[in-house]
């Protein structure tokens, strides 16, 4: 599924007087939210999952062209944990 088809089962659960628009807007709204306060805070949704940061270190990994040896910058990166109703749903 994609953003395109996320949009339009959105607007489908919400019923025939919600515009395509409108199921935009929310889907777009709820993902910046969710954008921002994963960087100040692991973000809990109960019964879908949890979003938190993770913070990945420096390390030497391989170029798979060259076979020469690189080093990788330490990042961060989004985890996400699955919660029980979505566990069960699958």
């Amino acid at each position: 599924m994609n953003k395109g088809q996320l949009i339009e089962a959105v607007q489908k659960k919400l019923g025939k007087d919600t515009t395509k628009a409108a199921a935009d807007a929310a889907l777009n709204a709820v993902i910046d939210c969710i954008t921002k306060a994963v960087k100040k805070e692991p973000v809990q949704i109960i019964g879908f999952g949890t979003f938190s940061v993770v913070k990945r270190g420096a390390r030497k990994g391989i170029n798979p062209r060259t076979q020469e040896k690189i080093k990788i910058k330490a990042s961060k990166s989004v985890k996400f944990k699955p919660g029980a109703k979505l566990k069960a749903a699958i």
